[in-house]
Parts: structure tokens; sequence; C-alpha cells
């Protein structure tokens, strides 16, 4: 297949800090790719870096075949970018915006106005198209950021967390929309830290923490070598991180993993017989609510790739004020 981005030891460093520490990665033609990681591991520089706004220290960059490693804007008209916050003015109306940026392209007045009267009805917001920016809601304005990013039909599109900070319903819709995008044949590249939308949008995807790729690959091929193993999540009242010892104790081919007020998760590389786990904790005062078997998950490769917990992924998106799950 034909590469879309190609990007070769790209390295990125502010004072003290090694934000992007040589990194290699290809993105194929029509391609949804997930960059994924937790805050500051580098997906925003990263993507800075291939749209142009920012210069890298060294490495090499080529998008749809142009090299951009000296010039970096030399792609601009192949691409679209969605940033991590919204770059619209809040002053213009949703219509005004979108034709505003039409125009940054080059497109003709009749043409910005017919696409931007599209995008709004195909993405749900013609009934708010001459109210301002600035009074939409967070979910109405993630979603006239995309079309903004797209009213130029770009061959390559990068979204930046494109549903953190928005509720659950308007972060399903842009969900659809992106793989939408993707089905019409996009080629869209996703950074995000929620392991759920990157294991539900993407085909493939690259980890990144603290600057550097730890693993890039296919979903079903990172999630294969844990296929057979077998869990159970375990509910309930008074299960205390001080029966862990005793639990491994009496059932030396379990592992177990504290989950807090969640409970605990039990792993295994044979089936896990659940009754005598339950009479061992209701013996000792527990009170289970609820016992049942998990499949393994992506969220199950990323820490065992990173060492990074995935509670510490959700605390991110918390602070946020995302639930975009």
């Amino acid at each position: 297949m034909t590469k879309a981005i190609c990007v070769k030891n790209l390295a990125k460093r502010f004072e003290n800090v090694q934000a992007v520490a040589g990194i290699s990665f290809d993105v194929e033609k029509g391609e949804l790719f997930g960059f994924l990681g937790p805050n500051g591991a580098g997906k925003t520089t990263t993507i800075n870096m291939l749209t142009g706004l920012a210069r890298l220290d060294s490495g090499s960059i080529e998008i749809g075949g142009i090299d951009c490693t000296k010039k970096p804007r030399a792609a601009q008209h192949l691409i679209g970018v969605v940033p991590d916050e919204s770059n619209l003015y809040p002053e213009l109306s949703g219509f005004e915006n979108l034709c505003f940026c039409a125009a940054l392209y080059g497109m003709s007045k009749a043409e910005r106005r017919v696409q931007a009267l599209k995008l709004l009805e195909a993405f749900g917001l013609a009934q708010a198209a001459d109210r301002k920016f600035g009074g939409y809601s967070k979910g109405m304005k993630r979603k006239l950021t995309i079309a903004a990013g797209i009213i130029h039909r770009p061959e390559i599109l990068f979204l930046d967390e494109p549903t953190t900070g928005i509720d659950v319903a308007s972060a399903r819709q842009v969900r659809k929309l992106i793989a939408d995008l993707h089905t019409k044949g996009t080629t869209i590249f996703l950074t995000t830290h929620y392991i759920e939308e990157a294991e539900r949008l993407c085909r493939r995807i690259a980890f990144i923490v603290s600057g550097g790729i730890v693993g890039t690959d296919t979903v079903e091929n990172l999630v294969q070598p844990i296929l057979d193993k077998h869990g159970v999540q375990i509910t309930g009242m008074k299960i205390l991180e001080d029966m862990e010892d005793q639990l491994r104790e009496a059932f030396p081919d379990l592992d177990f993993l504290s989950k807090g007020q969640e409970g605990l998760r039990v792993e295994s590389d044979q089936p896990i017989r659940v009754g005598p786990l339950i009479r061992f904790l209701e013996d000792r005062g527990a009170e289970v609510m609820e016992a049942r078997r998990i499949r393994p998950s992506l969220e199950d490769v990323f820490v065992k790739i990173t060492g990074i917990e995935a509670d510490a992924m959700r605390k991110e998106k918390e602070k946020k004020g995302g639930n975009g799950q």
C-alpha cells in the first residue's frame, strides 16, 4: 500500500525535556492509525511537527510522498488538522467560521457556502448555523472544529484528542463521524489517551510513552499474546488489599491485581474456578456482589507493555472533564 505518512527518527526537545525521542512509523493511505499514550507522552508535539506547527530537531517527515523535513508546510494542501483545543472564532457564527476556514484554503465563495451548509447538516449543527460559536456547548464546538478541519476535503486528517472533555452522547457522535470519514477513504492520524476509543476505531496502533514508541501493531496482533489468559473481576465490599497475601498463599496458581474500590482482578493461564474464590473471601468477611469473567483487551496490553496502569489514564481524562467513553 502507498504510505500517507512516513516518519523516521523524529526528535524534538524543549530545554531540558526530550518531548519526542527518535520515533519512526508509517501510516498507510486510507488507514485510521491510533497514537495512544498518557498526557505528556509526546502525542501533541508529534502531531504539531507532522502538521508544520513545530519544527523538528532531527529526523525526517514525508506526507503524501512530499518531503516536509525542511519545508514543514509543503503538504498543507493535502492535510486537515483538528487540534486538541478549538482554534475557531467565538464571535463568529458556526456558518461564518466554516466559510472563513474554507477561504483560507482558496475555495470560491459559492463553493465554501455550499460545503459549509452541507457539513453543518451532516454534523447535526444546521439549527445552530447562525449562532455564535462562543455560545456552543463543548460537544457542538468539537463537531464544528472537526467540520472546519475537513471543509477542504483533505486526503489526510490529523485528529488530536477529538473526544476529550465532551459528554458521552457527543463523544459517540464524534466517533461515528470519524468512522464515516475513514470509510470514505480519508487517512486519519488519531491521537488519544482513551484506550477504549483507540480499540474501537483503529486497526493499527502505536503506544508512545515519555517521547518514545514502545509498541506498534494491529489491535489483533497486540492482543493475541494474552488471548489465552483467563480473567475474573470480583467486586463487592470489604475486599481489602491486605487479603492479597492470603489469597496468593491459598491460590498460588492465580495472579491477584488490586483494583482499589473496584475489588480484585484475578488472572491465570488456566480456567479459574470462581466458587472457591468467593467462599474464601466471604469466610473472611468480604461481601461479594459480583464475579464476572473478563476477556483480555487493549488496556491489558497497554499496561503490560508500558507499565502504566489504565487507572492513571482515566484520572487524566477526569482532570480534563471528559467522560467520553
